[in-house]
């Protein structure tokens, strides 16, 4: 019988946690370590992966405890948002690093605030107010050009401009990594999510940005409710992003 990769491993794990039962909470309390780990009881916590669960700063680890301290009667790690994003940091972050910065490019090489609108005007200055400051942050802090164009159709961003995003989000500690990538899906921009996950940017600000189609067709034809409550799990999702990389560098 082959190996099992790191993938399939991860996989099966995560697979297995979905169709098991809720593990009861057997733990009495959670508390932080003096390494600024996770204690449950004494106990170490360790992350899917069998490495130990230990947080940059001890605001995100106080957080992560809290999150272990609020479970009642099971373990729902669909309630622990920071856990989930700090076992992803510390599994996945360095040995599948390439494979999910070529994940990260993907979205830079199609990135939504590349891709503007002609007409409407209102639509047109949405797009204006909330994306040209992304551009303008790709410029000065990556040093590069990132093409806009107004059309659909697909244009090939440059090899420098790709290459030094690529360069910023490789050189990005586990955390705001993983924060980078998890924010590249839920806004559909690379960019954002990089601006984002640099502290660059404040939290309202960016989720605006990243809605700035959706509003415009709101305000035009109004709220769908199934529509509401997709965009109001992806704020839940968002916001637990932009807290849990806050958190790791000490951001307010």
């Amino acid at each position: 019988m082959s190996e099992e990769t790191e993938d399939e491993r991860w996989e099966r794990l995560s697979r297995d946690r979905i169709h098991r039962p809720l593990p009861k909470r057997f733990y009495k309390s959670a508390a932080v370590t003096d390494q600024l780990g996770i204690a449950l009881d004494g106990r170490h916590v360790k992350t899917p992966l069998k490495a130990a669960l230990v947080l940059p700063t001890r605001a995100l680890a106080e957080a992560v405890a809290a999150e272990w301290d609020a479970q009642v009667d099971v373990i729902n790690p669909h309630a622990m948002p920071l856990t989930k994003l700090a076992n992803t940091g510390i599994d996945r972050a360095t040995t599948e690093k390439s494979k999910i910065a070529a994940e990260i490019l993907e979205f830079a090489g199609s990135d939504m605030v590349c891709y503007r609108a002609e007409s409407p005007a209102g639509l047109v200055k949405y797009q204006t107010t909330h994306w040209d400051p992304i551009i303008a942050w790709a410029k000065a802090d990556l040093k590069v050009d990132f093409a806009t164009v107004n059309t659909i159709t697909h244009k090939r961003q440059s090899p420098a401009a790709l290459q030094a995003l690529e360069a910023h989000i490789t050189s990005l500690d586990p955390f705001s990594f993983v924060a980078v990538h998890n924010l590249s899906t839920l806004t559909g921009s690379a960019l954002l999510a990089a601006m984002t996950a640099a502290g660059k940017i404040p939290a309202d600000a960016a989720w605006l940005a990243a809605n700035v189609d959706e509003d415009w067709q709101i305000e035009t034809w109004g709220e769908d409710a199934e529509a509401a409550a997709r965009r109001a799990g992806r704020l839940v999702e968002f916001s637990a992003c932009v807290r849990f990389v806050n958190l790791a560098h000490n951001r307010p």
